[in-house]
């Protein structure tokens, strides 16, 4: 199809209106069709208390918050036709970015809706609604449903095989955002944006053959399916479910439905959003295909293509062999979106089995591979995780950066408290240690968890009932659990405790006032890099332990995407510093005899020239530092 045909498919307001008139009326929202034996609690029930996680939280909200609604919404009124003088953002928000519009109406409005119903911040609701009426004005302007910071004509391009960013990545933000503003704000103008938003991609869509559809999903496409099918789902119009199945790339999908690895050279983050969209089919159509498709995608790059602290990538992209990471460690290793989406995979997964191991990724890749990429002060995110060797955080600029991990990382750091706890019909599963209270107003319980964990290895769960209830209460023991874990009700220890890796259930008639306590021993050990046993992580609990190897040389402008419009999405100099530990002929490395345990989460090095100092992961900020240990041994000798 050339332009002029691509153009002629696009819908027009009298098309939109008989098509309206000829589709059924809008159903009551669909049901998921499989039983899901962990269901999560709604976001707005569970609130988190002092904790990193709280304060990141609050990082992330009050960056948010001062970002000026006029200049997000800038490149979608001139887009439109609409007068503004805002200043405009820089980037890949900057007007001429392909991408402009991914962040400001997309991810934005996703944390507006996160943020709200984690934090309970009427502000926030404010911000986003503001933001969707702005784009609602921009759609009724543009009068076929379509609404972008970019013109129509990019998708002419992608139509005809022209070079283009990434049209439809940044049209799923926009829905995903408007869908996210609905379901956690309430916004029925947000679903109205998001439904004409999908009308126009459905009547697109229909212009071409199978064939040709294949050839555009070469570009990146995001979670459109993802998006289509969660708005199926709300609206009960299954239309969008059919418009979601245009949406699948056959030369991925089909090899791992028949559980085959065709991973190698593909571009990761392009990826892990459709097997999200495949597991949201699964749930809504049953079909057994988009189960094997999830499951073994999932298994394949946890178990053969992450890194020690829970992150996948190297440059982007997947460029090795299963289970061969040795030459895939550099400075643009674990792109953040991988681990932010990988996260929402394990989430949909571990639903479908309460399988707690599930959660032993989960847990370690929210502590190492995403708490830590947020700067403290003024909420900047990181794009990649270097795991080379000398290597530094680099951070996003306020206004001038806006890549695709920031919009990412802007979601995640919103909604850290959605994945705590969850419950089936008489069961509660507890499945992260952080500090929170749940409300289960069904139950007429609220849960109050108390830790200090991973600096102690307690956790204390109160419980609140406003008459006894009779639960089964689930607390996931995690695989990295040392011997001598112990559990006691209201301070009688339990004669028995579960395997590492499983969880500990609790069966009895909750009442006011009960109070449980389980104790979590950690200890260190050390995981080989896939492919590398000589590289070595140390790792302490859940924890990733990261060598701090000094600031030498260091600059602000090597830590910070300065507000240039330079947009560099990674850290410019040379790595210095080495990881390398000799061991004695005939001496053990698990558990690892050259480290040693200091006082509260600090370790060093022993038995070398010289001692290195080493603390969790996320807590390394402005110094180079090291995750992969060199272990060298002495050659062995043969007399001959």
């Amino acid at each position: 199809m050339g332009a002029a045909g691509a153009a002629a498919c696009l819908p027009t307001a009298r098309a939109a209106t008989a098509r309206a008139a000829l589709l059924p009326p809008p159903r009551r929202p669909m049901q998921d069709r499989i039983a899901l034996l962990a269901e999560p609690f709604p976001l707005s029930q569970v609130r988190l208390l002092d904790s990193p996680f709280l304060d990141a939280a609050m990082v992330n909200n009050d960056y948010l918050k001062s970002l000026p609604p006029e200049r997000l919404a800038h490149t979608f009124r001139l887009t439109a036709g609409l007068p503004s003088s805002a200043e405009p953002l820089g980037g890949w928000e900057t007007p001429t970015s392909e991408l402009r519009g991914h962040f400001a109406g997309g991810h934005y409005l996703s944390s507006c809706g996160l943020r709200y119903a984690m934090l309970g911040d009427d502000a926030v609701k404010q911000q986003g609604e503001a933001l969707v009426a702005e784009l609602a004005a921009c759609q009724k302007a543009n009068n076929t449903g379509y609404i972008s910071a970019f013109p129509e004509s990019f998708f002419d391009r992608l139509a005809n095989d022209k070079q283009v960013w990434a049209p439809f990545y940044t049209l799923h933000k926009i829905l995903a955002g408007n869908i996210d503003m609905y379901t956690y704000c309430g916004s029925q103008q947000a679903l109205e944006v998001a439904s004409g938003l999908a009308d126009w991609v459905g009547h697109w869509v229909d212009g071409f053959g199978d064939d040709q559809m294949q050839r555009i999903l070469r570009t990146e496409f995001g979670g459109m399916a993802e998006s289509l099918w969660n708005l199926a789902a709300l609206t009960g119009n299954y239309r969008y479910g059919g418009t979601a199945r245009r949406f699948e790339k056959t030369s991925f999908l089909d090899p791992l439905a028949a559980h085959r690895d065709a991973l190698k050279g593909l571009h990761v983050n392009t990826h892990i959003p459709q097997v999200i969209g495949a597991a949201r089919c699964y749930e809504l159509t049953a079909d057994p295909r988009y189960h094997e498709i999830a499951s073994y995608f999932w298994n394949e790059v946890v178990d053969e293509r992450s890194y020690a602290p829970g992150g996948t990538s190297d440059g982007e992209h997947w460029n090795t062999d299963p289970g061969q990471l040795g030459n895939a460690i550099s400075k643009t290793s674990q792109e953040c979106c991988c681990g932010y989406n990988m996260l929402k995979l394990t989430r949909h997964l571990y639903t479908w089995s309460s399988d707690p191991r599930y959660f032993d990724y989960y847990e370690r890749t929210l502590w190492n591979s995403r708490l830590g990429t947020q700067h403290p002060v003024d909420g900047g995110k990181m794009y990649y995780f270097p795991l080379q060797t000398g290597w530094w955080k680099y951070f996003s600029s306020k206004t001038n950066s806006f890549w695709c991990c920031d919009g990412t990382g802007a979601e995640e750091f919103s909604k850290f408290a959605d994945s705590i706890y969850f419950h089936g019909p008489n069961a509660l599963y507890v499945n992260l240690f952080v500090p929170s209270e749940l409300r289960w107003p069904e139950k007429g319980l609220t849960v109050r968890q108390q830790t200090k964990f991973p600096d102690e290895d307690t956790i204390t769960l109160h419980i609140e009932a406003a008459s006894p209830v009779a639960l089964a209460l689930n607390l996931r023991v995690p695989n990295w659990t040392a011997a001598g874990g112990s559990a006691s009700v209201n301070g009688r220890k339990l004669e028995a405790f579960s395997n590492p890796g499983s969880y500990l259930t609790i069966e009895r008639t909750w009442k006011q006032g009960d109070t449980v306590e389980m104790t979590l021993p950690m200890s260190l050990r050390t995981e080989p890099l896939k492919g590398a046993p000589t590289m070595q992580a140390a790792l302490y609990g859940p924890l990733v332990l990261g060598a701090r190897l000094g600031s030498e040389g260091l600059t602000r402008a090597m830590q910070y995407d300065e507000d240039q419009g330079g947009s560099r999405t990674s850290p410019r100099g040379q790595p210095q510093g080495s990881a390398v530990i000799n061991l004695p002929a005939g001496s053990d490395t698990e558990p690892p005899t050259w480290l040693a345990k200091g006082q509260g989460l600090n370790f060093h090095t022993v038995g070398q020239a010289s001692a290195t100092e080493l603390i969790p992961l996320h807590q390394i900020l402005g110094e180079r530092f090291a995750v992969y240990w060199d272990i060298q041994r002495p050659q062995r000798r043969f007399a001959g």
